[in-house]
């Protein structure tokens, strides 16, 4: 898998850790730290792409869509490519971090 250049990386993932949003912090919160057990990285480069989170040590890459992922081609071809690396993916909606954050944590949990 191909990459940006390493400075435009670092400047994109300052860039995203600055305007994450209100579901990203709640659930970030409570990855960090290693509250779970596992190290997690947010808004990590991993190639092109940018993981919301990312669990090296367990190859687990967590994302949280809005309305906009509802079916998106460019989040199945970017899902298989990371699990051609080796990743495994979650995907949760914001309106489920939102509402159930307990729940979520748990699937999270489950799969490391």
């Amino acid at each position: 898998m191909e990459r940006f250049p390493r400075d435009e990386q670092n400047r994109r993932a300052r860039e995203l850790r600055r305007n994450m949003t209100p579901e990203e912090k709640m659930l970030w919160q409570r990855l960090r730290g290693n509250q779970l057990g596992v190290a997690f990285r947010r808004q990590q480069a991993l190639g092109f792409y940018f993981a919301d989170f990312v669990c090296f040590e367990k190859r687990l890459v967590i994302e949280l869509d809005g309305g906009q992922h509802a079916g998106s081609r460019y989040d199945a071809v970017r899902d298989s490519e990371l699990r051609a690396r080796g990743f495994r993916v979650l995907r949760f909606w914001n309106n489920e971090v939102a509402q159930n954050l307990e729940g979520v944590l748990a699937q999270i949990s489950g799969a490391l």
